[in-house]
C-alpha cells in the first residue's frame, strides 16, 4: 500500500511541478485504520504545497466536501487517490473553465469502461436510468467519474449547501462510496444556475476492496430516494 501511495503522490507532484503554476493538494483521509496516515504525514513533511485532512469515517462526500472547502484555489479539482483517472486530464478540463463560458467541468468514462467488472456496468447503465426517473440531471451521462473540476466560487456555493442540507456529517460504518453523493452535488450546482460541461477523460478500473458493487448500489438507491425526498421538501432552494 505505502509502495502505491508513494508512486501516486509523486506522480501528482511531478506533474504539478511542472505545470509551473501555484498550486495545493489536499488529501482528505476518511478515517482509514491501513497506515496510510503516517505515510502520508511523512510524505507532507518533505514537501511543504501538500496537506492532510484527518476526518472521521464520515463516507465519501464528507472527504470530498471538507476538502473542497478547505481549498482556497481559483480552480479545484476533487479527484480520487487511486488514480483511476490520470491528473494528467486536468488539462482535458481546464480550458473549459478558462474560458469563462463553464463554471464546472466533470470527466466523462466511455461507455466500454476499461477493465471494469460486468457487474458494475450492469450496476451503473441501471443506476443511469433510475438517477434520471427520480433526480433528473439528464442531460449528465455519468455522474460518477471522481474528476471534476470545480470555480472556486462553485466549489464554495455547492459543498456548504450540502453540508448545511446535511446537518454537518456524522460518523459511518461501511464503506458509503456510493452514487448518491456525486448526483446531490451536480444537482445542487444545477440548481444554483452553474454551467457544467460533461468531459471525454481516460480512465481505468481500479480494483479495490473497499467497493461491494451489490451493497453500495443498493446504498444508493437509498440515497436517491433521500435525495427526490429532498427535493420534494424543498431542501435544495
Amino acid at each position: 500500500m505505502a509502495n502505491l501511495q508513494k508512486g501516486v503522490l509523486d506522480k501528482v507532484q511531478h506533474f504539478l511541478d511542472r505545470k509551473k503554476v501555484a498550486y495545493e493538494v489536499i488529501i482528505a483521509d476518511d478515517g482509514s485504520t491501513d497506515g496510510s496516515v503516517a505515510f502520508i504525514e511523512k510524505f507532507i513533511s518533505e514537501n511543504p504545497y501538500f496537506t492532510l485532512i484527518k476526518n472521521p469515517h464520515y463516507g465519501k462526500a464528507g472527504a470530498v466536501t471538507t476538502g473542497m472547502l478547505k481549498a482556497t484555489g481559483k480552480y479545484r479539482l476533487f479527484t480520487d487517490m487511486d488514480q483511476a483517472t490520470p491528473i494528467e486530464e486536468i488539462n482535458t478540463l481546464l480550458p473549459y473553465l478558462e474560458s469563462g463560458k463553464y463554471d464546472i467541468a466533470i470527466g466523462s468514462r466511455s461507455t466500454f469502461r476499461k477493465g471494469a467488472p460486468g457487474i458494475r456496468l450492469f450496476i451503473s447503465r441501471s443506476a443511469i436510468i433510475l438517477r434520471k426517473m427520480l433526480v433528473g440531471i439528464p442531460e449528465i451521462t455519468d455522474t460518477q467519474c471522481g474528476f471534476k473540476l470545480f470555480t472556486g466560487d462553485a466549489a464554495d456555493t455547492v459543498f456548504t449547501k450540502l453540508t448545511k442540507i446535511k446537518n454537518g456529517f456524522t460518523k459511518i460504518k461501511g464503506t458509503a462510496i456510493t452514487f448518491g453523493s456525486d448526483i446531490e452535488i451536480l444537482y445542487l450546482a444545477k440548481k444554483s444556475r452553474y454551467k457544467i460541461k460533461e468531459v471525454p477523460v481516460n480512465w481505468l478500473h481500479v480494483e479495490t476492496r473497499r467497493v461491494n458493487p451489490v451493497r453500495d448500489a443498493l446504498q444508493g438507491v437509498k440515497d436517491l430516494i433521500k435525495i427526490k425526498k429532498n427535493v420534494l421538501a424543498g431542501k435544495y432552494k
